[in-house]
């Protein structure tokens, strides 16, 4: 492989891009996310920033053509993302530093095995409707 080019898996991640009403309040939640889990600043321009982890990246844009101000992930389209966290501990450790970045805890009743029995996980949504899985490790 050329030089700055990463092997990758056929059927592997490339990228995800979110279209979003606010791209400020964005980069206080996502950006604040993404960097506890591991991402690093990739891409910015007026618009959007984008974040990488390994061979995937994903990108945060202001939409060019908001029909809300809000993401519904309750509506066809995207529910949630999930991600790798680490063990119990650092996603507690998550899960409580989250609300001062935007980011609310759901299934509150449930937590953390809101997924059932056998899953350790915090479900977090932000402040424009966006959700997260923070998964623990096995």
């Amino acid at each position: 492989m050329g030089a700055g080019r990463r092997a990758v898996t056929v059927g592997a991640l490339h990228h995800v891009e979110l279209w979003i009403p606010d791209l400020n309040a964005a980069m206080r939640s996502w950006g604040w996310l993404l960097g506890e889990l591991g991402w690093t600043p990739f891409q910015q321009w007026p618009v959007g920033h984008s974040w990488r982890l390994g061979a995937t990246y994903l990108v945060l844009e202001a939409s060019p053509a908001l029909t809300g101000r809000r993401h519904d992930r309750r509506a066809p389209g995207l529910n949630h993302l999930a991600f790798h966290a680490g063990s119990a501990a650092a996603v507690d450790r998550l899960v409580e530093q989250a609300p001062a970045y935007g980011w609310e805890l759901l299934f509150a009743d449930r937590h953390p095995y809101a997924g059932g029995p056998d899953t350790y996980a915090g479900y977090l949504a932000d402040g424009q409707g966006y959700e997260v899985e923070l998964v623990a490790s096995a």
